[in-house]
C-alpha cells in the first residue's frame, strides 16, 4: 500500500483531460468534469506554499486569458461549512490572473480531497514549475512535516528530490523572519542564507554580508570566526535509530489501529503524531491518553 495513498485518479483525469503537468498526484478513484465556476465563489488555499506573486507576471497572464481564454483548469475542492463555495488546491496565479482580467468563471476541476492530499498536491505543483522562491520551498516542507506527520524521507519521495537537498533547504526554516525576508526580497541570495542557519545572530551578519557584498566563500569565513548558535551544538551524541522508531510505530499501529509517525531531530526534540481519519478515532486516541 501506498504511503500517500495518492495517483489513482490521475489516469482517469488524463483521459477526460489530456496532460496535466501541474496536477501530479491526486487521491482515489473519484471520476471529475471540468466545471465552469464563478471566480467570486472561489477562494485561495491557506496552506498554498508560495505567498507572493509578482505583479507584471500576472498581468502577463491576464492579457492572454483576456485572449485566449483559460487554457488549463484550476484544481478545487468544495469548502468546509460553505454552501457553493471552493478552495483552490492549484492554480491559484491562473484564478488571480482570471479575476484581473475580468472575467466571471473559470474552467474548474472539483475533487474531494483531505487536508493533507490538497497540501501534497499545492506543494508538488509549485516544486515541479519552480514558482517557488527558496524560503517558501523551505516552509513548504517544514509545513508537510508537522502538519502531516512526514519524515524528511517521505517528504523526499514525495516530491522526488534527494534527502541531502531537502536537509540543505529546511536549514533556511530555522532563520529569523528578517533575514528569510532578505531572501526573498533577493537582496541575500539562500546559499549566503543557508551558511548563517548554525550563526548566534544571523541577521547581524546577514547584514553586514549584504553591506559588504561578500562572496558565498566569504561568508562561509565570516560564520566560522563567528559565535555559534547554541542550538547548532545541542544535537544528541547518539545517532538516531531510524529501525527502532519504525519499530515503535508499528507497535503503536498494532495497539490503536492507527498510523503513527515519530519525528526526532538532532537536538533530540521532536514529536510523536498518531493520524486519525474521523471524530471516532480521536476520541479513542484521547481516551487512552488518559
Amino acid at each position: 500500500m501506498s504511503k500517500f495513498g495518492l495517483g489513482r485518479g490521475l489516469a482517469d483525469l488524463k483521459a477526460e483531460m489530456g496532460a496535466m503537468p501541474e496536477i501530479s498526484v491526486l487521491a482515489g478513484g473519484e471520476r471529475v468534469a471540468v466545471r465552469h465556476i464563478p471566480v467570486a465563489a472561489i477562494a485561495p488555499n491557506p496552506d498554498q506554499p508560495r505567498k507572493t506573486f509578482a505583479a507584471n507576471e500576472l498581468e502577463e497572464l491576464a492579457n492572454s486569458i483576456r485572449e485566449k481564454g483559460v487554457l488549463q483548469p484550476i484544481l478545487v475542492r468544495a469548502a468546509q461549512g460553505k454552501a457553493n463555495q471552493y478552495e483552490i488546491i492549484a492554480g491559484e496565479r491562473r484564478w488571480r490572473a482570471s479575476k484581473l482580467a475580468g472575467i466571471a468563471e473559470i474552467p474548474a476541476l472539483v475533487k474531494t480531497l483531505n487536508d493533507e492530499n490538497a497540501m501534497e498536491i499545492a506543494l508538488i505543483e509549485n516544486v515541479q514549475r519552480e514558482n517557488l522562491n527558496a524560503v517558501e520551498e523551505s516552509a513548504a516542507y517544514e509545513n508537510l512535516m508537522i502538519r502531516c506527520g512526514y519524515t524528511i524521507e517521505d517528504v523526499a519521495k514525495l516530491i522526488g528530490k534527494s534527502v541531502s537537498y531537502l536537509r540543505n533547504s529546511l536549514r533556511l526554516a530555522g532563520l529569523p523572519e528578517s533575514v528569510k525576508k532578505m531572501v526573498a526580497d533577493g537582496r541575500l541570495s539562500a546559499t549566503h542564507a543557508r551558511t548563517l542557519a548554525v550563526a548566534e545572530n544571523p541577521e547581524a551578519l546577514a547584514r553586514k554580508i549584504i553591506a559588504s557584498g561578500m562572496s558565498v566563500k566569504d561568508t562561509d569565513e565570516l560564520v566560522k570566526n563567528s559565535k555559534r548558535s547554541k542550538k547548532s551544538r545541542s544535537f544528541s551524541q547518539k545517532p538516531q535509530n531510524i529501525a527502532e522508531f519504525r519499530e515503535i510505530e508499528k507497535q503503536i499501529k498494532k495497539n490503536t489501529g492507527l498510523f503513527a509517525k515519530i519525528q526526532v531531530k538532532r537536538s533530540g526534540a521532536g514529536q510523536v503524531a498518531i493520524l486519525f481519519d474521523n471524530r471516532a478515532q480521536m476520541e479513542k486516541i484521547i481516551e487512552r491518553l488518559k
